[in-house]
């Protein structure tokens, strides 16, 4: 016990002995012009039909010995309530396009086993359908956000999917939802018109889909009480052009956001894209330089979308993104099961200051995704759960949901590997309905801590306490023989001093801030 209370002092000391220079990294934070929230929804997750997500993911068998709802399991559940989920995109993903709701309504026995293509081959009972799926998510308390089925279905299968969910009552579709244990319509909000279009939703071109969205979107209806946010799918990664087509095509009327997809490879190559536990601090700077690519993604696609709609009506909804890396040895490689080191918790942490800072048009994203898939929060072995570096990022930022954007103005320190650079240091800030400002930095440099001195415009407050994420090596992570090596610890190396705070950020780490 003692060693746990004078842990974060000891640290805050060993780590002022690695500082890179003596100057403090000057910081402003304003807190004088609200201007705008940052959204929940940015902090929502992505849950596709992909290796253990689902099945043995949310969704387990009978006989496993688990506190289960049905057969969803409950200590996931709890998890992702604590991290308050804002919004949970379901099917896919590639698998969206090919998934045919009817398979999974009814019965269960009497449902269509199909094959999943996309991810392993493997055969898809259609156990876990849309009514499995909304109880998920009315027991994590997060909205449900439906990606439809653009690439191989109809528009008729998607209106009907929409009447069937939303429509109050009366109707065939309405009433068959009834026949299934659910009188009330569910008012899904959040519909996806197709995903990747220009790749495994059809390959289509930006003008085809342009075209064929406006006439999906015509039928993808409101209900009574039931009022629908349609998302277009947007742009790979760079691909402005597309972008620029949707928004000229398009716009406001029809559209109520468009997605951005970029994920971060260690090696930035797709044919070997690295190990998740095992790397170099090259492939180690490679990935945190390409997840900082973000950024500039971000600011371009938004100015196009300026140019189109500068009342900022259309989101800019990056609803996939993460580390994705090569699956752990003996794992089937279509599940992209993967682990989640320190490194990816850094990135995490990075891309959501990245989306707070851009907040006027980022408003919603899913981090891909939430259970053994790629970049989870959430990793199981048969009954047993761990909790990833990610989620305790997801942990320590969630105080920014819903909160008043506060503008930041610095200059970054570069974190230089063989000639080049990207910043070091990345923050963003907020001040909730309380009144409570909190301050979310990351230093990804591995060798060097940073001293920061902070000015605090127009914010009040004179008591500063915080949390600190970070660990001894940036391969660390949580495995089921040591469930706790990267957790959340107490941070006591802050001090403030009329309208300056002071403190010093450790190597690569993560520390949210509190003032009040």
């Amino acid at each position: 016990m003692k060693i746990k209370l004078i842990f974060p002092i000891l640290w805050w000391i060993s780590s002022t002995l690695s500082l890179k220079a003596q100057n403090p990294v000057k910081i402003n934070i304003d807190g004088s012009f609200p201007t705008h929230t940052i959204s929940k929804h940015i902090y929502g997750h992505f849950s596709e039909h992909l290796g253990r997500c689902v099945y043995d993911g949310y969704w387990v068998s009978d006989t496993m010995k688990v506190a289960k709802k049905d057969r969803i399991r409950l200590d996931i559940v709890d998890a992702l309530k604590k991290i308050k989920i804002p919004n949970l995109r379901w099917p896919g993903g590639c698998y969206a396009d090919e998934y045919h709701w009817r398979d999974g309504i009814g019965p269960r026995a009497g449902r269509t086993k199909t094959v999943n293509t996309h991810w392993g081959n493997v055969i898809e009972d259609n156990s876990f359908g849309t009514e499995e799926f909304l109880q998920l998510c009315d027991l994590i308390g997060a909205e449900p956000y439906i990606a439809g089925n653009v690439g191989s279905g109809t528009v008729q299968e998607m209106s009907n999917w929409v009447e069937y969910l939303n429509h109050p009552g009366g109707t065939t579709l309405s009433d068959l939802r009834k026949q299934n244990g659910h009188p009330d319509a569910y008012k899904v909000k959040w519909w996806g018109v197709g995903n990747e279009t220009w790749g495994c939703g059809g390959n289509m071109t930006a003008d085809f889909y342009a075209d064929q969205y406006k006439r999906y979107a015509t039928y993808v209806r409101n209900y009574p009480g039931a009022q629908i946010n349609r998302i277009a799918s947007g742009a790979n990664v760079a691909d402005y052009n597309w972008t620029e087509t949707l928004m000229k095509n398009v716009g406001p009327r029809q559209m109520w956001g468009t997605t951005l997809h970029h994920y971060s490879i260690p090696s930035g190559s797709w044919a070997k894209k690295g190990s998740a536990s095992s790397f170099s601090e090259m492939e180690y700077f490679t990935t945190l330089k390409n997840g900082w690519f973000m950024n500039e993604l971000v600011t371009k696609h938004s100015t196009i979308m300026d140019k189109y709609d500068p009342e900022k009506k259309v989101a800019l909804v990056v609803d996939e993104w993460g580390v994705w890396t090569d699956v752990e040895p003996g794992t089937n490689p279509g599940f992209l099961y993967q682990q989640n080191s320190l490194r990816d918790a850094l990135l995490a942490g990075m891309t959501l200051n990245i989306f707070n800072n851009h907040s006027d048009r980022v408003r919603m994203a899913c981090l891909a995704q939430t259970v053994n898939v790629l970049q989870a929060v959430i990793l199981t072995k048969g009954a047993e759960m761990l909790l990833t570096p990610t989620y305790h990022v997801f942990d320590m930022y969630k105080v920014h949901q819903d909160a008043q954007y506060l503008p930041v103005n610095f200059v970054s320190p570069d974190y230089t590997v063989d000639g080049k650079s990207v910043p070091a240091i990345n923050l963003s800030a907020s001040k909730d309905k309380d009144g409570v400002t909190h301050i979310s930095l990351v230093n990804i440099d591995p060798k060097n801590s940073y001293p920061v001195s902070i000015s605090l415009q127009d914010i009040n407050g004179n008591t500063v306490s915080g949390t600190i994420l970070t660990s001894d090596n940036y391969t660390d992570y949580n495995d089921f023989n040591n469930k706790n090596k990267v957790v959340i610890k107490p941070f006591t190396g802050a001090k403030k001093e009329s309208n300056l705070l002071m403190c010093t950020v450790p190597t690569k780490s993560i520390v949210t801030l509190e003032i009040k």
